[in-house]
Order: C-alpha cells, then sequence, then structure tokens
C-alpha cells in the first residue's frame, strides 16, 4: 500500500478510536454538547448502549490498523478494504437513523481510504 493510503487509513482508524473513546468513556460528559438535539436525561441511561456501539467503532478502528501491519501487499490492501468497506456501511446507516453529518465524519473518509488503496500506485500490489 503507498505511503499515501497508509496515511489515510491511519487517520480513518484515528477517527474510530476517538468515537470508540467518546462512546466508551465520555459519553455523559461530552455527550451531551455533541448531541445537543439528545435530551440531556438519556445520556445516563443511554451509557451501555452507548459503550456498546463505541466498542463496534474500537473493532473497526483495531482491523485497520491491523491492515498496516500485515506486509503481503494483497492481503494488505484486501484487510484495509474490508475495514474500509464496513465503515463506509456504518457511514451510510449513521446518515439515516442518526445524523446527517455521519457522511462526513465516516463515509467520506472511508471513500478517500478505498479510493486511495486501490487507485495511488496500484502497480505495488
Amino acid at each position: 500500500m503507498s505511503k499515501i493510503a497508509s496515511i489515510v487509513v491511519g487517520f480513518v482508524a484515528l477517527i474510530h478510536t476517538y468515537i470508540a473513546w467518546f462512546e466508551i468513556f465520555a459519553w455523559q460528559s461530552r455527550g451531551p454538547r455533541v448531541f445537543s438535539s439528545f435530551p440531556a436525561e438519556l445520556f445516563a441511561p443511554t451509557t451501555p448502549m452507548a459503550a456498546n456501539q463505541g466498542l463496534y467503532n474500537g473493532f473497526l478502528a483495531a482491523g485497520l490498523v491491523w491492515s498496516l501491519l500485515i506486509r503481503d501487499a494483497k492481503w494488505q490492501r484486501n484487510v484495509a478494504t474490508c475495514f474500509l468497506i464496513f465503515v463506509a456501511v456504518a457511514g451510510v446507516f449513521g446518515a439515516f437513523t442518526a445524523d446527517i453529518k455521519t457522511l462526513y465524519v465516516q463515509l467520506v473518509p472511508a471513500l478517500i481510504g478505498i479510493a486511495c488503496v486501490w487507485l495511488v500506485n496500484p502497480r505495488t500490489a
């Protein structure tokens, strides 16, 4: 994978590491500021649900980091693509079910990552 693709995949992994941290550890403290349209009294009772979502975002980040550690070029490309597709699907679903901003936070970076993985220096894999 090219350096550009690796940087983009790493950036998407960082986004999902932050989302995981936010949903698992900062849901009640930072959540009301981030999701101002969500009733403040619901943050405490939804903490376990948010932590569960955070765990899944952590899995996405872990898969993307794993792809950066793979030495075989074809497997690296395939694993990165797989996890970037997972992120893109989560972005589309989140845009329809939670907030349209999810398109910009998850879908757009994932699509850029997929494009970089497949189009930047395609002869190296």
